[in-house]
């Protein structure tokens, strides 16, 4: 290989609040740390565009009732040892790295306390927040913190392409038969074209979602299971892949997309509504009503259109138990550009993919099934979410196994020797590589969106999860055919990833006959 290639004593792909709090870890343990965006800015995530909080101390209570929650939502389906692990530990590590370390300026009430919200199946209020930009805060404060940690490098417009394993890439034939591990990744550089293998003792896949795999999210666009699809492909487990949740409620508005309308305002008081101005959540769940979990409510909002032939309902803001101009101003500002004065006027709403409550199978210290290779965040799946995710608990979660992977990561001290680093190629690019054409790529990734959102959405049956498995395999190898032959950029890297991810989520919910929580066949058992 030639002699251009980066070596660090960990590599942390993706940059929200998993990535970031492993690399803090990782350095704290005095590793030398790698942070790959592939974004042109760290703060630019999914991390960015939560806007509820992030479950902290809520009382005495905690946290055996919200061990009770977390398993209630996610139909107990749930790791134990996960959750457990969650509830005791996240709250201490919400105090120590985001309110003690990074500063994150969480709203306090008139008693100088932190204050505290309420959302979906929560039994109390226990969520910090900062109004209704709490993930951008949380980045933006991470992110701030992380710059000033010397042995932690960020690198920006830099996407992960595979993960290296010395089984598969490594020249030297007897590696093939040697154990499986990770030596890190291949990088491609979006502003130089290059393609740079980067080694490490560790590597820990934190690269956020899968939302922007269906027409409609709360995700932003780099949402793409790159994740998920490089850990698949190494040869990584990765399960619980049919549970993809949707959030009830994303602005519908033809100008704005995607744009999230946080739990927190029906925590608050605000009511769901159908187009007659029914409250219909009293039929779907009596005791709970707007406040059920998540997957309940996205289907009964699913069915409230289906019934009506409309495109969208209501949430009735007319209700809310404070000033939204004070306690949500993003929302309140936002929907006033869309004509909406939520003071008074009710704001349409739809759900929308939101979550991936699957991911890369790890161990409670972040470890997949390669040596070498970890995940955390939302590519990971320790089990914490079950069949659905509580509210507020995908920060908690990342944050807490973010710190886990860390410390596991910088412990395991057995970087690639020289030999082995030599035996890795440079990568390969097509001998008469022509760039990608745009148009292809876009069409190619609305019909996985389109497949998604129509055959393993909100409600899905035997026969469209059928067509949704058949259309996905003839796009898979359209996708690999295009992907050989055609110059690398970040778009056709997505779209690759797209479509492997895609599919993996259609072969677990076909072979899941099973309805539970964010996985709905319609007509088969619960």
């Amino acid at each position: 290989m030639s002699s251009r290639h980066e070596s660090f004593d960990v590599i942390v792909v993706g940059a929200g609040i998993a990535g970031l709090s492993a690399a803090v870890r990782a350095a704290e343990a005095g590793a030398s740390v790698c942070v790959l965006t592939k974004e042109a800015s760290p703060e630019e995530c999914n991390t960015r565009y939560a806007q509820g909080g992030i479950v902290a101390r809520g009382g005495p209570e905690d946290p055996e009732l919200l061990e009770q929650d977390i398993l209630a939502a996610g139909c107990w389906l749930n790791n134990r040892e996960a959750v457990g692990i969650v509830s005791r530990e996240g709250p201490g590590a919400v105090e120590d790295l985001l309110l003690r370390k990074a500063q994150v300026p969480f709203l306090r009430n008139a008693e100088g306390e932190v204050d505290l919200t309420r959302e979906a199946a929560h039994s109390i209020r226990r969520i910090w927040h900062v109004k209704d930009y709490t993930g951008r805060s949380i980045q933006e404060s991470l992110t701030a913190y992380v710059r000033g940690i010397p042995n932690i490098h960020i690198f920006t417009s830099c996407m992960a392409v595979d993960v290296i394993t010395n089984t598969h890439h490594s020249r030297d034939d007897s590696q093939r038969y040697a154990p499986k591990r990770a030596l890190g990744v291949y990088v491609y550089g979006e502003n130089t074209g290059e393609v740079v293998p980067f080694f490490a003792s560790a590597t820990i896949l934190a690269a956020g979602g899968i939302g922007n795999l269906y027409l409609r999210t709360s995700n932003p666009p780099g949402a793409t299971g790159d994740g998920v699809a490089m850990a698949e492909r190494a040869g990584a487990e990765v399960i619980n892949a049919e549970y993809v949740q949707f959030h009830p409620t994303i602005l519908f508005h033809r100008d704005l997309k995607g744009f999230l309308i946080s739990e927190s305002l029906r925590g608050e008081g605000a009511r769901l509504m159908n187009r007659k101005g029914e409250y219909f959540m009293d039929r779907y769940h009596p005791a709970l009503k707007d406040l059920a979990p998540r997957d309940e409510v996205s289907r009964a909002i699913y069915y409230e259109m289906e019934q009506s032939e409309s495109t969208y309902v209501l949430l009735d803001t007319s209700l809310l138990k404070v000033d939204p101009r004070d306690r949500f101003p993003s929302i309140h500002e936002t929907c006033l550009r869309a004509g909406i004065d939520m003071t008074r006027d009710p704001i349409p709403v739809v759900p929308a993919a939101h979550y991936f409550c699957g991911g890369v199978k790890t161990d409670m210290e972040g470890r997949t099934t390669i040596p070498g290779l970890y995940a955390a965040g939302e590519t990971a799946c320790t089990g914490v979410h079950g069949a659905n995710r509580l509210a507020s608990v995908s920060l908690l979660e990342g944050l807490v196994f973010g710190l886990r992977a860390g410390t596991a990561a910088a412990g395991q001290a057995d970087r690639p020797g020289l030999p082995l680093v030599q035996s890795i190629p440079d990568w390969v690019f097509p001998a008469e590589e022509e760039a990608a054409d745009p148009i292809l790529i876009y069409h190619d990734l609305l019909n996985i969106q389109m497949t998604m959102w129509d055959y393993a959405g909100i409600v899905r049956t035997r026969k469209r999860l059928a067509r949704a498995k058949a259309d996905l395999n003839y796009l898979a190898h359209r996708v690999d055919s295009f992907y050989r032959q055609a110059r690398l950029s970040r778009p056709l890297l997505e779209l690759r990833n797209a479509v492997d991810t895609a599919s993996r989520i259609v072969r677990d919910a076909e072979a899941n006959p099973k309805s539970l929580g964010c996985h709905y066949l319609r007509g088969s058992p619960v």
